[in-house]
């Protein structure tokens, strides 16, 4: 006996085929698909588009795959609101002074492209902008300092440059880098900063998979760079939202893997050289594109995106069943 036409929804976190293989052996244990892969025995829906890992995981187990932007429903979901309070300061009252806000948590195991960020930034001389960091990963329990031994090959110097900080790194009134993925915060941070340096939970391989860390910038009316995948902005873009390839080299959401990191501290180091009173020029050059995503979030334009594709996905499951 073997149970057909189920779907296993993993659609929150991004699939790592050697932390995730034994989940999905369970899964196709438990459903008795014993004999390996056969046609539409199964299916998998996840939050990754366009992904050489959901693609290796179907032709493995035979499973057919559905995704829909589950982080996008979280994000409208978690930050609903937000635009009818004081928190957020107006874009028209503000006069940054710091280049980004970059907030960092998790920087052991899966994250190495946030250790790598953080390498650039302390090595470029950036600290003296709104950053985190911790001296032990809150999640890993792992010194960041043998956090970075696996990049000691590629940046010889990781250590020297890690162990020259006062970590641990933390903003005004926080301790031990508190979760804040299901609000916003740090409205003082981002007022002061001319963009948000999103560090994605993805940086490498053939896939997009955003989460709403990308949507915290746009729900704070802010510009952001964002340390993700090849074609995350473009990715973004397919739903309806601007990024800022006008007013900054945004040619790093077309790098490769190996040269993404530096092409974003490039860009960073760059802005960081300008007086204020350039920043302050570039934060009104992005206004209408500030304005237009924080329209296009919070007043419905994203949610019809969503829910058409949705609608599609459950359309297709259906035809399928």
């Amino acid at each position: 006996m073997h149970e057909y036409n189920y779907i296993f929804f993993f659609d929150q976190e991004p699939i790592h085929s050697g932390i995730h293989t034994a989940t999905f052996n369970e899964v196709a244990t438990r459903n008795l698909d014993i004999l390996g892969p056969l046609p539409n025995f199964g299916s998998i829906c996840t939050s990754e588009r366009d992904s050489d890992n959901v693609n290796a995981v179907c032709d493995r187990y035979g499973w057919k795959s559905y995704y829909y932007f589950f982080h996008g429903w979280a994000a409208l979901d978690w930050y609903r609101g937000y635009d009818k309070t004081f928190l957020i300061k107006p874009i028209n009252n503000r006069a940054p002074t710091k280049t980004f806000i970059a907030p960092n948590r998790i920087i052991a195991g899966a994250r190495k492209h946030r250790l790598e960020m953080l390498y650039y930034i302390f090595k470029l001389g950036l600290g003296d902008n709104h950053i985190s960091c911790p001296a032990v990963c809150p999640v890993e329990n792992i010194s960041i300092l043998d956090a970075v031994n696996p990049l000691l090959e590629q940046y010889p110097d990781i250590q020297q440059v890690f162990a020259a900080q006062q970590l641990p790194i933390n903003f005004a009134n926080e301790t031990d880098h508190p979760m804040h993925s299901c609000w916003l915060s740090l409205f003082e941070e981002a007022a002061d900063s001319l963009l948000y340096l999103v560090t994605e939970t993805v940086a490498t391989g053939r896939r997009h998979h955003l989460t709403e860390k990308t949507f915290k910038p746009i729900a704070l009316g802010m510009p952001f760079v964002i340390v993700g995948t090849k074609g995350s902005l473009a990715y973004l873009r397919s739903y309806g939202f601007k990024t800022f390839d006008s007013i900054w080299d945004e040619s790093y959401d077309d790098a490769e893997d190996d040269v993404r990191v530096s092409k974003i501290a490039s860009l960073l180091h760059g802005l960081d050289n300008i007086p204020a009173e350039a920043k302050q020029d570039l934060f009104n050059i992005a206004k209408p594109i500030i304005e237009h995503n924080w329209n296009h979030f919070y007043n419905g334009g994203f949610e019809k995106i969503l829910w058409n594709e949705l609608q599609v996905m459950l359309h297709d499951i259906d035809s399928n069943s």
